[in-house]
């Protein structure tokens, strides 16, 4: 036998899993700031759905889902959320991330803060989930064009 051999049920789960997985990923980070969890903890979630798909379609096909430009787009983008949120904190008189020195609503600071914190955990999210899903692509082996990895030619 010269492929690793594919299982109908195995793939089936996992196109049905993933949506939920991601889904998960998104509340995680949306409720890192009133409770357990929070950007990291999201968006390696939602990297290791992605990474899941990569594992049992093919990394050809994981690719296809997330290229390498898409990739450092959503890294960049992610970066940039958080990066701008700490400098309108600057800008606005206060320290890095210091919201309350945001005066979006002056009569409610609390909101404001509460609406920054969840733009920061959106930035952390997005940066953490692309570079996982960039460091598991730039370690695995290629396939070949028969769908194969690599040095499983032989195995039985």
């Amino acid at each position: 036998m010269s492929r690793i051999q594919e299982s109908v049920i195995i793939r089936t789960v996992v196109r049905i899993m993933v949506p939920f997985i991601e889904l998960f990923a998104l509340y995680v980070i949306m409720h890192g700031s009133s409770g357990p969890g929070g950007g990291f903890q999201g968006g390696v979630i939602f990297g290791a759905a992605i990474i899941l798909y990569a594992m049992i379609y093919g990394i050809a096909e994981g690719k296809k889902k997330m290229s390498d430009a898409l990739d450092k787009i959503l890294a960049s983008t992610g970066l940039t959320i958080y990066a701008g949120t700490g400098l309108l904190c600057l800008f606005f008189g206060g320290m890095f991330l210091q919201y309350g020195a945001v005066p979006l609503l002056p009569d409610n600071p609390a909101k404001v803060a509460a609406l920054l914190i969840d733009l920061v955990e959106i930035g952390i999210g997005t940066t953490v989930a692309a570079v996982m899903i960039s460091l598991f692509f730039d370690v695995s082996p290629p396939e070949s064009e028969e769908g194969e990895l690599p040095g499983y030619e032989g195995v039985d």
